[in-house]
């Protein structure tokens, strides 16, 4: 028997009730046609969990018709938060989705919201299945990767007005945007504009360090009109130093406690009371509860302030490897941000200690973190509501990204849509890449006479600083060849005449005896040991989707949007900018790589060739483009 050292202690089990005007699915037609007669415009959440990007978009105006989860629990507390129906539906499975998008063409949707789930994108989501490959022989395809297709198909099934999808960065960063390109080349197909962007929580009310991938889209604009960002972030003392201490006699707190009658509530903490002074238990505050904590982690929390590290604690208090486990307890600052609140905080909350009393946060303290407001209640046991709270997209972030796809006629400033940018963009870049493909620089852009064996030279070359010029007369007798032949070989070294190229290329030498090699790039590359960049070039090279997010090309994009991302939050703000150009579809790696000969050609580092580039039109930083803006607005 495990010993876990103190006290297992279970909460009760909230129970919440419907409101007496929730729809039902036999009134549903008629309850939404009594909301729009009203003005009303309805959405859907779909993976709406508790009901966190529910709340946001009510607060930004719209009325959630219909909400959609697996969870239990989580439904639970979405009928007891709002009035719309709540249902329990497997997107995974065709039949249930065939259903749910017959519901829905009964009335008008105006807005599609959503945020599949992410588990499998995230970094430790990604390591712990390949951990249960190896081990267990666990299948390594997870559907819930492919639940992003469900979301949008029954948005495109539906067709509503705007979109608006979230979900966390590591869905785009971590398979080089593809997930994210075939969805806004998806709806941009449909007659969408579309946005997309990383957004810092904080900057829109969060009081945490989070960042969160934002995906919208519209047919009645071409416009995003984002809330002004804050300069300022709300800090954890503007978040919770309001709510009741808690003491020796009452240490794990409960579900009803006395707002203290000194505190003086922050902004941020008055906006969370609102609704809380009237009715039967006015003052009263709710689920003000936390954990026990262990005598020997008390001893260590006394220790602690919130630059404490988890290797800073002495040795006999520690439970796990210090090198391992850097950041395992983590109290919290009165004047920062809090750390994320992830569905973590379910199992411990060691990740968010208060930042003066000796324990964890409470239900109600993470709740506020994540900007739900103290009259929202969480359905289940304490574990049940931390685990509702962590999975929730904080209110305060829906609420700004719903504003960014208002109807025009609510907007202040009257906005006209132009053609879709993107398509245009994508389809142009594509030309222009074809046609480059007839010249001399055909051994830059992937196509039917790069061959795995040219690819590879491609890519081994680029790195050796040879002049264009000089590859392309060098690689013009090897246009789709199947092979490189050791005559070949000796060809390139001699036309080439640099002995820094002739040093990479001398480890092709003992493949040219070979033939099966030649065939796949991922064999070339394993048998070579190419580095990361060369690996990537030739994968690219030989037609399959990536981003190189090249110092070059992020160059070329950030240019064109009008942006520093070249220079600031490369890997994440470049790569979103690096996405749009590249976009999605077959033609993706022909884009890619036509960006990259853009940026080698005309697009330099120290000298912008605007009347020879093929993205004139489209750049920021080209006034060509400036006006060709400026015509399509009108202004």
């Amino acid at each position: 028997m495990s010993f876990y050292g103190v006290k297992l202690h279970r909460s009760d089990v909230l129970r919440l009730p419907q409101p007496e005007d929730a729809c039902t699915e036999e009134i549903f037609a008629e309850w939404c046609s009594k909301k729009i007669a009203a003005g009303e415009k309805l959405a859907v959440d779909l993976f709406s969990g508790a009901g966190g990007l529910s709340l946001g978009l009510e607060q930004a105006k719209w009325t959630v018709a219909v909400a959609v989860d697996h969870d239990d629990r989580a439904l639970e507390t979405h009928r007891a938060n709002f009035t719309g129906l709540a249902l329990k539906v497997d997107l995974s499975d065709f039949d249930q989705r065939a259903k749910l998008i017959n519901l829905l063409k009964q009335t008008t949707i105006d807005l599609v919201a959503g945020g599949p789930p992410c588990q499998p994108f995230s970094r430790a989501g990604r390591s712990k299945i390949r951990s249960l490959v190896e081990q267990a022989g666990r299948d390594p395809h997870d559907a819930r990767k492919d639940l992003w297709r469900a979301f949008l198909e029954v948005t495109l099934a539906i067709r509503p007005r705007a979109v608006l999808m979230e979900n966390v960065p590591d869905m785009a960063l971590g398979d080089d945007f593809q997930v994210v390109r075939q969805i806004t080349e998806q709806l941009e197909d449909a007659g969408y504009h579309t946005d997309v962007r990383l957004v810092d929580t904080w900057k829109y009310g969060v009081p945490q360090h989070r960042k969160r991938l934002i995906v919208l889209a519209r047919n009645d604009d071409d416009k995003f009109p984002w809330p002004e960002p804050r300069t300022e972030f709300v800090t954890v003392r503007d978040a919770i130093e309001d709510l009741p201490t808690l003491t020796e006699e009452d240490p794990l707190g409960g579900r009803c406690r006395d707002y203290p009658a000194t505190a003086e509530p922050s902004e941020f903490a008055q906006r969370m009371r609102e609704g809380m002074s009237e009715g039967e238990h006015a003052g009263r505050v709710w689920d003000h509860m936390t954990r026990p904590v262990r005598p020997d982690d008390l001893e260590t929390f006394k220790l602690m302030d919130h630059t404490t590290l988890y290797s800073d604690i002495p040795e006999k208090l520690r439970r796990y490897k210090a090198d391992t486990f850097d950041d395992k307890y983590k109290r919290l600052d009165w004047n920062e941000r809090s750390r994320s609140i992830t569905a973590h905080i379910a199992k411990d909350g060691y990740w968010y200690i208060h930042p003066e009393q000796h324990r964890t946060i409470t239900v109600r303290e993470a709740a506020r973190i994540q900007t739900f407001p103290d009259h929202f209640r969480f359905a289940g046991t304490r574990s049940d509501a931390f685990r509702q709270i962590g999975n929730a997209v904080p209110p305060e972030l829906g609420k700004a990204a719903a504003q960014a796809v208002a109807r025009t006629e609510d907007l202040q400033e009257a906005l006209f849509p132009s053609a879709n940018r993107w398509l245009a963009f994508h389809q142009h870049l594509t030309s222009w890449g074809m046609k480059q493909r007839q010249g001399p620089n055909w051994f830059n852009l992937p196509g039917p006479d790069v061959t795995p064996a040219v690819a590879v030279i491609v890519a081994m070359l680029s790195f050796s600083r040879v002049d264009l010029d000089d590859m392309a007369q060098a690689l013009e007798p090897l246009k789709g060849a199947e092979k490189l032949t050791l005559k070949e070989h000796r060809r390139l070294v001699e036309t080439l005449g640099n002995a820094k190229a002739e040093r990479r290329l001398n480890r092709l030498t003992e493949l040219t005896r070979k033939h099966s090699i030649w065939k796949k790039p991922a064999d070339l590359a394993d048998e070579l040991k190419l580095l990361p960049g060369e690996d990537a070039l030739l994968t690219l090279l030989s037609g399959h989707d990536l981003m190189l997010t090249s110092q070059l090309s992020l160059r070329v994009a950030a240019r064109v949007m009008g942006s520093d991302s070249d220079k600031v939050n490369r890997l994440t703000d470049g790569r979103v900018d690096l996405a749009r150009l590249v976009g999605g579809g077959d033609d993706a790696p022909l884009r890619m790589a036509t960006l990259r000969l853009v940026g080698m050609t005309v697009c330099l580092p120290a000298e912008l060739n605007c009347g020879r580039c093929p993205l004139a039109d489209w750049c920021a930083s080209s006034s060509k483009g400036t006006r060709a803006r400026q015509r399509s607005t009108g202004r």
